[in-house]
């Protein structure tokens, strides 16, 4: 995969990881939360596992869109063709 290919993947896929993030524990209280039944994390912990975990199914999400995009030639902002 290309370069330029995992800054279309990863960048939008950080804001609405942290987008998503924001909105989901504005409703709930990392300190309620229990993994497992008997597992229980601190605030810090569960932001970042949360945004960790939303970060990834977004960049998942990305990637799948740009692996079944159409194929074509890429140019650069002058028109001319972009070898990567």
């Amino acid at each position: 995969m290309r370069r330029r290919s995992w800054m279309w993947i990863l960048w939008p896929s950080f804001l609405v990881g942290a987008a998503t993030s924001a909105t989901v524990f504005a409703f709930i209280d990392p300190l309620d939360i229990e993994f497992l039944g008997h597992i229980s994390a601190s605030r810090q912990q569960v932001y970042a596992g949360g945004f960790f975990l939303f970060w990834l199914m977004s960049a998942l999400s990305s990637a799948l869109t740009l692996h079944m995009a159409p194929r074509g030639i890429i140019l650069d902002e002058f028109g001319d063709p972009v070898n990567d």
